[in-house]
């Protein structure tokens, strides 16, 4: 009951935010829920500049950093929240006021047990950025190296526990309201944004992500990724090597440096393909604020809070799909949807394969150049709803981190696409992938797993039969019998909890009245 209470109150703060930008979901609970989409008009106001993508992140920007964070995480959830209102909240500005410098000191200090004297002999207290979770501090240490300290902000960890404490509490409730958001998993993304923000909440763990993306491209002369200070580096603290360069999207520079435009797009690209198709480990926040470019023309990543995986059996589904678009092998796109079991095996395949038709021919006779690889992976997203299609986050974050690797290239030459640039690194790892020899060796290694297995699975059959032909039936584990009782006894919450609906809609009629 107190977390009830305790949620009510901060959902009417919330309900008053966002009707103050006029960013409350009517829409979503007119049909269901007339009752409560009658409050949430009346909390609104409808006269809010800009389009509904635009006031909500407005108003979770207003909200505080754990609405920022979540305003990116649906901004690649188009699926969820509809194509333009994810397009507004990819601009979502992830800034705010910097704290005070005496206070990145503190933790410093207290996060590696020493004095900020002895760790840096130069700190700057002036903040050179600050985001919603930490913000970075330009340094030098003893042995003259020039090095960026990102600090974690005071009393961050509890501002994100109990906002998330509230999303999953919300999420529980949407369920209940619209049994038709099934589908979108929305406790599902609360507990996606949950462990997200647990990462970036622990510095060492991004610390760790930019050790991994350096090793995969320890041999790479046109990409790289800053050095970890792993003896100035904690929970709350990390420190790394100085990029010393200028942003991929400040074009005079670049120019001034005599560097070429579209040498450093293709680069990009490749680095970019590599990641996804050859490691499966992929920076997922490849904007132009986080990609550098050094005055020797390599580019260099910055800022891996957001990193994306992709295991090999998704990447060569993403392989297959794309080449049935490209080869207008439709049979061959929806066959892989089916056996990946992205669609149900209850729907019509051959339905299917039409509204992959729909999406491929409008493709067809245009040059690569005109392919947008992210839309086209948006517009797949949304036909696939038709179909039950589940959410798959990891093509959703994938998808987003194509879009916005595009729109990066699109700044530096947007007459080039930066998939046609990485044509022949394509085509190579497709032949080395997808090709007959790839396939010959997939299945042997299929069958041999198959093989493997087979001694358990004997066994396992043996041991049925005996326990049937001992006429005692099968006998249940202490800890199934443990699970069994729990579910009954959650069903009984479940009913017993139908009752706080009612607070809901009067929490929502107390924020109409203040508002």
């Amino acid at each position: 009951m107190l977390r009830a209470f305790r949620n009510l109150l901060r959902l009417v703060s919330i309900g008053r935010t966002l009707g103050r930008h006029g960013a409350l979901p009517v829409e979503l609970f007119r049909d269901s829920t007339p009752l409560l989409a009658l409050l949430l008009r009346a909390m609104n106001r409808d006269k809010a500049p800009g389009r509904p993508g635009e006031r909500l992140a407005a108003a979770l920007q207003a909200l505080g950093p754990s609405f920022i964070k979540l305003g990116q995480v649906l901004s690649i959830r188009a699926d969820l929240v509809g194509e333009e209102v994810a397009k507004d909240l990819a601009n979502l500005r992830d800034r705010l006021p910097a704290f005070p410098g005496a206070d990145a000191r503190a933790i410093i200090e207290a996060e590696l047990e020493r004095p900020i004297d002895l760790l840096y002999a130069r700190f700057d207290d002036t903040a050179v950025a600050a985001a919603s979770i930490a913000q970075v501090h330009f340094a030098e240490t003893p042995d003259g190296c020039a090095v960026a300290v990102k600090v974690l902000r005071p009393g961050i960890e509890q501002a994100f526990q109990r906002d998330i404490d509230l999303l999953m509490w919300l999420a529980d409730w949407a369920l209940r309201l619209q049994p038709r958001l099934r589908r979108l998993k929305p406790l599902a993304v609360v507990e996606t944004f949950a462990r997200t923000v647990a990462l970036e909440m622990d510095l060492r763990m991004e610390a760790a992500a930019a050790s991994e993306l350096a090793e995969n491209f320890a041999d790479d002369q046109t990409f790289g990724v800053p050095a970890i200070d792993w003896d100035r580096t904690a929970k709350r603290v990390m420190t790394q090597e100085r990029v010393i360069g200028f942003s991929i999207d400040r074009l005079d520079d670049i120019l001034a440096a005599g560097l070429s435009p579209d040498q450093l797009l293709a680069h990009a690209a490749d680095a970019f393909f590599n990641q996804v198709f050859r490691d499966g480990f992929f920076h997922a926040d490849m904007h132009p604020g986080n990609m550098f470019v050094t005055a020797a023309g390599r580019l260099v990543a910055v800022d891996f809070g957001i990193m994306g995986r992709i295991d090999r059996q998704t990447r060569l589904y993403l392989a297959d799909m794309l080449i049935g678009f490209l080869n207008r092998d439709y049979d061959l796109v929806a066959k892989v949807h089916f056996d990946a079991g992205f669609v149900p095996a209850s729907q019509d395949q051959e339905l299917f394969k039409q509204a992959c038709r729909s999406i491929g021919e409008p493709l067809h006779g245009r040059p690569l150049s005109d392919i947008s690889v992210g839309r086209l992976l948006a517009q797949l997203f949304a036909v696939t709803e038709k179909f039950q299609m589940e959410t798959q986050p990891q093509l959703l974050l994938l998808q987003k981190s194509m879009l916005t690797a595009e729109g990066m290239g699109r700044v530096l030459n947007p007459r080039v696409n930066m998939w046609e640039l990485a044509r022949p690194l394509i085509t190579r790892w497709m032949i080395e992938n997808r090709g007959l020899e790839a396939r010959g060796a997939d299945l042997i290694n299929n069958m041999a797993g198959i093989a493997a297995r087979v001694p358990a699975l004997v066994r396992d059959l043996e041991r049925t039969a005996n326990m049937l032909a001992e006429g005692g039936g099968l006998r249940l584990h202490p800890e199934s019998v443990l699970v069994l009782a729990a579910a009954r006894e959650r069903e009984g919450r479940r009913w017993r909890r139908l009752g706080w609906a009612a607070l809901v809609l009067a929490a929502a009629g107390l924020a109409a009245a203040l508002s």
